[in-house]
C-alpha cells in the first residue's frame, strides 16, 4: 500500500476525516500530523455581564513548527506529499485570516518566519525529487472569521459587504497591495465599525505575498509538481479580483498556462474545502500508474452550469467543473467518457437524472452525482429520489455539501480516486478493504449532507438558540454552542445529535440505495476489469453512539464516521 503524507487545510472532517477515508477507498494510506498539531478551534473564552455577551477570545491555531518537523521526519518513508500552505505557514485556514496590526516587509523578504516554513517544500523536493509534491494554497476570502479573535457575526457580515464592493483594476503586484481600498473611480472607501479594515488589509497583503512566494520561489522553480489555488468565499467583483487575475497571469507567464490555467502544473478556481479531495484523487491517478487522463462527460439535469454562478464564487458552475476535472487529472470530453458526471441543477429534473443513473448502472458506466439544487445541504426531492434507486449505492462519488466548488471537489475527488483504484487493483484483500471504505464514505455523504444538514440540524439550532443565557447572541447561539450555551445544555445538544443520527442511520440503511442487511441488498462496485464489473453487496452499517459530535462546538459542522461493510 502506498503512503501519502497529507497536511490538511484544517481539522474539520471535510478536510481531514473524509480525505483519509477517500484515500482508503483508493488503497492509499494517508499519514497526517498528530491531532494536537492540526487542532483549530473558534474562540474558547468569553466576557459577559449578566445576560449580555460582551466578547470572545482565545482561538486555537495549528502548530506550524510541529507540522514542519513532521514533514521532514516522515519524508523518507512516504510515497508523495499533499501539503496545505495555509496549515504549514499559518496554522490553518482561520489562522491565515488572523488580523494583523502591522504590515509585513517587502517581497520576497516580507516575513522570514513564514518563508522558512514554506521552504520545507523546497527541502522535500530537493531531497526526494522523484516523489510527487502537490500543494494547495488559497486566496484569502472576502469576510473575516466570525467568533475568532473576538470578531463577531456582525463583523463577518460587514466585512463581506465591504470587501465585495468593486475595486479599481490593477495589474502590477505592488499596485494591488496599495490599492485595496480604492473604488473604480479612485475614491477611497470609508471606515468600518465592526472590524479594523486596515488590519484586514495588512492580513490580505501578507497572504498575497505568500501566494506570490509559492508561485515564484517554489512552483516556478520546480519544487511543486502541481499547485491548486482555491479562492475561498469569492464573488465576481471585490477585493479579490485583482489578486485572482494576477495569479492567472503568473500561471501563464511562469508555468506555461493558457487563460490562467495549466492542467499539468497549476489551476486556480473557487473552492477550499474540496481541494484535499481533488488532490488526493490526482495522487491516486499517479500512484496507480494510470498513464492516460480519465475522460469525463457532464450532463446537466436542469439549467446548464454555464448559466449558474453562485454569489460565493467568481466562476460559473460549468467552468468550475472543468477546472476541477483538470485538478483530479481528468479530461472533460463532449462524447462518451470513462466516467459520467450527473449534475442536478433543478429539483423537478430529479426523476430524469435517476433514469440516467439507472441506465448507467445497467450499462456499467461509472457515475458521479452532484446536487446543485440544495443551497448548502442536500435538496429533499433530489436526495429522496436518489435514495429510492438501488443504483445510487454504486456511485463512485456524490456530494451536496456547501458551495458549488466544495460539492464538485468532494464528489469528483471521491470518483476519480476510486476509479483509479478499481481499474488497476487485483489483490483480494485490498479490494475488500477499499470497497468497505468507499461504501462508508458514500453512506456518510447522504447521512451528513441530507439527514444532518437538511433535517437534524434544525432541532439543534432551535434548542441552542432557545436556551442560550445571553440575550444579545441568542439568535446565533448555535455558531459557538460551547460558549453560548450552558454546559448542561451543550451535553443535551450532544444527546439530541447522537439520538437523531442513530435514527437516521437506520433509516438510511433501509433505503433502496443500500437495503443493508436484507436479502435484496444493493451493491457497490468492487473491481473493474475492462468491460466487466465485480460487485459487493451491502451487509452492515453502524454508527457508534458517541461518534457524532460538534467538531468546532458549532451546529454547522459535525464529526460523523459511520462504518459500512460489504461482502
Amino acid at each position: 500500500m502506498k503512503t501519502i503524507l497529507y497536511v490538511p487545510l484544517d481539522d474539520r472532517p471535510a478536510n481531514l476525516d473524509d480525505v483519509i477515508m477517500q484515500g482508503k477507498s483508493a488503497g492509499i494510506h494517508v499519514l497526517t500530523p498528530p491531532a494536537s498539531a492540526l487542532r483549530n478551534r473558534l474562540d474558547a473564552e468569553k466576557t459577559v455581564s449578566g445576560t449580555t455577551l460582551l466578547g470572545t477570545s482565545s482561538p486555537t491555531y495549528g502548530n506550524t513548527a510541529a507540522i514542519r518537523e513532521f514533514i521532514l521526519r516522515h519524508a523518507a518513508s512516504v510515497d508523495g506529499f499533499i501539503i496545505s500552505t495555509d496549515m504549514l505557514a499559518y496554522g490553518g485556514l482561520i489562522g491565515s485570516r488572523q488580523l494583523r496590526k502591522n504590515g509585513s516587509g517587502s517581497y520576497p523578504d516580507y516575513d522570514a518566519s513564514t518563508t522558512a516554513l514554506l521552504d520545507v517544500i523546497r527541502l522535500v523536493k530537493k531531497s526526494y525529487p522523484h516523489k510527487p509534491v502537490y500543494v494547495m494554497d488559497t486566496i484569502m476570502r472576502l469576510a473575516t472569521t466570525a467568533l475568532v479573535d473576538g470578531l463577531s457575526s456582525a463583523a463577518y457580515a460587514e466585512s463581506r459587504s465591504f470587501m465585495i464592493q468593486p475595486r479599481k483594476a490593477f495589474t502590477a503586484f505592488e499596485d494591488i497591495l496599495a490599492g485595496y481600498n480604492l473604488a473604480p473611480d479612485e475614491s477611497a472607501y470609508g471606515d468600518t465599525t465592526q472590524f479594523n479594515k486596515e488590519q484586514y488589509y495588512n492580513t490580505r497583503r501578507h497572504k498575497f505575498k505568500t501566494n506570490h512566494y509559492i508561485l515564484d520561489q517554489l512552483a516556478r522553480s520546480g519544487y511543486i509538481d502541481f499547485l491548486a489555488v482555491g479562492v475561498d468565499d469569492a464573488n465576481i467583483q471585490g477585493v479579490q479580483i485583482n489578486e485572482i487575475r494576477w495569479i492567472e497571469g503568473r500561471i501563464n507567464a511562469w508555468l506555461g498556462g493558457i487563460s490562467g490555467q495549466n492542467p499539468d502544473r497549476a489551476i486556480i478556481l473557487p473552492d477550499a474545502d474540496g481541494l484535499g479531495h481533488a488532490l488526493m484523487a490526482r495522487m491516486a491517478q499517479q500512484l496507480h500508474h494510470c498513464r492516460d487522463k480519465t475522460s469525463y462527460s457532464v450532463h446537466y439535469f436542469g439549467p446548464h452550469g454555464s448559466t449558474i454562478t453562485s454569489p460565493y464564487e467568481y466562476m460559473d458552475v460549468h467552468q468550475n467543473v472543468l477546472r476541477h476535472v483538470d485538478i483530479i487529472g481528468g479530461e472533460l470530453v463532449s462524447g462518451p467518457a470513462a466516467v459520467e458526471i450527473i449534475a442536478i441543477t433543478a429539483g423537478d429534473q430529479a426523476a430524469s437524472a435517476i433514469s440516467r443513473i439507472a441506465a448507467n448502472g445497467t450499462n456499467q458506466v461509472p457515475t458521479v452525482v452532484i446536487d446543485f439544487v440544495g443551497q448548502g445541504p442536500a435538496d429533499t426531492a433530489v436526495a429522496e429520489a436518489l435514495l429510492d434507486s438501488e443504483y445510487t449505492g454504486r456511485l463512485l462519488g456524490y456530494s451536496a455539501w456547501n458551495t458549488p466548488g466544495n460539492k464538485i471537489g468532494i464528489a469528483l475527488g471521491m470518483g476519480q480516486a476510486r476509479y483509479a483504484f478499481l481499474v488497476t487493483e487485483t489483490r483480494h484483500t485490498a479490494l475488500r478493504k477499499a470497497v468497505n471504505a468507499h461504501g462508508s464514505l458514500l453512506f456518510k455523504r447522504f447521512l451528513k449532507d441530507y439527514y444532518y444538514k437538511k433535517i437534524a440540524i434544525a432541532d439543534i439550532r432551535t434548542y441552542s438558540r432557545s436556551t442560550s443565557p445571553y440575550t444579545n447572541i441568542a439568535a446565533a447561539a448555535d455558531q459557538n454552542m460551547l460558549l453560548f450555551n450552558t454546559s448542561a445544555d451543550y451535553e443535551h445538544l450532544q444527546t439530541l445529535l447522537r439520538e437523531a443520527m442513530q435514527k437516521h442511520t437506520a433509516t438510511l440503511a433501509g433505503k433502496n440505495a443500500f437495503r443493508i442487511g436484507t436479502p435484496e441488498a444493493s451493491c457497490n462496485v468492487r473491481q473493474i476489469c475492462g468491460d466487466s464489473w465485480s460487485m459487493s453487496e451491502y451487509d452492515d452499517a453502524e454508527l457508534e453512539f458517541d461518534n457524532p459530535d460538534f467538531t468546532w462546538g458549532r451546529a454547522f459542522e459535525i464529526t460523523l464516521s459511520p462504518s459500512v461493510k460489504l461482502h
